[in-house]
């Protein structure tokens, strides 16, 4: 009698037999962009031009729900290439300036384990993390060497910088990570270039010029705004100047992309495309909410017998790209006993065929700082139709980020605010500062996270189970916040093989 295979395993050695298809060598082009949603055709955006995303869409597996596990820019970043929370990996908040946040020391990243098996790694534009010895890359053309703008918003230097790493890594299998600088906001360093610095190389006086950008102009009021974005004149304009940038996004991507394919490359390489974290707008970037941590993601893989255009349903997380490239290469994860497993899962199989529906698998995800100001660490767990939010530092109001707090859409809000105008939104600031302990939502019934459940007896059994679930996932990934708010973690000591929470006796 032959017993079935339960379907990871069958998926798993349908995987290894399709992919030996011979490649000459095996390579992984990853795209990331910067504060990017979903903003591109190929999720059905009607107005903002992106031709390149769209056909590299359609020659992909497109992901509707790939998430974050974390929504500030370092932090997600570390999580990309360790594979790790930001509570794990050590990378709280951002890395620059005063707020001087670094990984661990004891971490691996993807780029660092490659490097060590032979695979040429290379990072164009914006890096933004550290310390160099735990993301170290053999090719780096980052803002540590030019400005950030150069090296991640000037589309032809990319190009150029990308044919110089594809000319030399011909003879050996690579990793390249390019890290575009759009869609970001720009408007609290140099406002002169606009509030996403979409003036910027477009040719007017004293912007200077991008040869290869074709800068794509938005009329604000024919815009259709994301729900999470109040109707108003200030914020319509501040998309229109978001939806520019990410018509420069687009065509370096597009550039990129042909650089690839000129070096005869394209049908040995993995191509992957996301963002970091959601949009620098109201109830985005910095939140556990969707529009925070929801992202875009297309695989694209050389294989002709993957899946192309179609689309994946599985839940995915940030977390599983380091398990992906690994699995790309043929390669595990290092054993050390100061490392714990990585909690992701290869994506690989899901390029040949989609799983059953699982309504109890779920993300996680871990927000500490932003800024060094902005501690409000937050903890949540994701299924398909519940998501539960932890807030550990309830007591505070929210705190909001230097950039977004400038911008033409927040000063309006607060203007409104002031006199006691309607802000055109769903909640008012006072609501998006105060929030409580727990946040639950059906996001099938409330896909906008505006009806908070928690504490209703109809989800008394979703709540437990949400949160004992994320408990365990804390504990798993040794999260130093477990057991906020309300005690004390103790792991030194007498206490150092048996970390044990202490209650404050509140």
């Amino acid at each position: 009698m032959t017993m079935a295979l339960p379907w990871p395993f069958r998926a798993l050695i349908w995987f290894c037999t399709v992919v030996s298809v011979s490649f000459a060598h095996k390579n992984v082009l990853f795209l990331l962009a910067d504060d990017g949603g979903f903003e591109m055709g190929a999720y059905r955006n009607r107005i903002v031009q992106t031709p390149y995303l769209d056909a590299l869409a359609k020659q992909s597996l497109i992901f509707n729900n790939a998430y974050a596990s974390v929504s500030s820019c370092s932090p997600s970043r570390a999580s990309i290439l360790t594979g790790m929370p930001e509570h794990q990996n050590g990378m709280y908040g951002l890395h620059n300036g005063v707020h001087n946040f670094d990984a661990l020391g004891r971490v691996r990243s993807i780029s660092t384990i490659l490097g060590e098996a032979g695979v040429r790694t290379g990072l164009i534009g914006k890096k933004h993390v550290g310390p160099g010895e735990v993301f170290k890359f053999d090719y780096e053309r980052t803002e540590e060497q030019f400005s950030v703008n150069q090296v991640g918003r000037n589309i032809t230097n990319i190009k150029l910088f990308v044919r110089e790493f594809l000319r030399d890594a011909k003879d050996n299998p690579f990793f390249l990570m390019v890290s575009f600088h759009d869609p970001h906001r720009c408007g609290h360093i140099t406002p002169q270039y606009g509030s996403f610095c979409e003036r910027w190389g477009s040719g007017e006086e004293g912007m200077g010029l991008i040869p290869d950008w074709h800068p794509i102009y938005y009329v604000w009021d024919e815009l259709i705004l994301p729900y999470y974005v109040p109707d108003t004149e200030p914020a319509r304009r501040d998309v229109a100047a978001q939806y520019t940038t990410i018509s420069r996004l687009d065509q370096g991507i597009g550039l990129v992309l042909q650089e690839l394919k000129n070096a005869g490359l394209e049908q040995d390489t993995l191509v992957v495309y996301t963002s970091d974290n959601g949009p620098p707008l109201p109830a985005a970037r910095t939140n556990l909410y969707d529009p925070g941590m929801a992202e875009p993601m297309f695989i694209r893989s050389p294989d002709p017998k993957s899946r192309r255009n179609e689309v994946t349903y599985s839940m995915t997380s940030h977390l599983d790209l380091v398990p992906t490239f690994l699995d790309w290469f043929n390669l595990s994860y290092p054993e050390s006993n100061s490392l714990n497993p990585l909690t992701g899962k290869s994506l690989l199989p899901l390029l040949y065929t989609e799983p059953p529906v699982d309504p109890d698998h779920v993300v996680f995800a871990s927000q500490s700082y932003h800024e060094i100001t902005m501690a409000y660490p937050m903890r949540a767990v994701r299924t398909k139709r519940y998501k539960l939010i932890h807030n550990l530092n309830y007591q505070l109001p929210f705190p909001i980020d230097q950039d977004f707090f400038v911008s033409p859409t927040f000063q309006d809000m607060l203007n409104r605010t002031r006199q006691g105008q309607d802000l055109r939104w769903y909640k008012s600031l006072r609501q998006y500062y105060q929030r409580p302990e727990w946040e639950l939502y059906d996001l099938k019934l409330d896909p906008a996270e505006r009806k908070n459940v928690h504490g209703k007896p109809v989800v008394k059994e979703v709540f437990e189970r949400l949160r004992v679930r994320l408990a365990k996932w804390q504990e798993a990934t040794e999260d130093p916040f477990r057991c906020m708010p309300g005690g004390v973690l103790l792991d030194t000591g007498e206490f150092e093989n048996n970390a044990t929470c202490f209650s404050l006796g509140q």
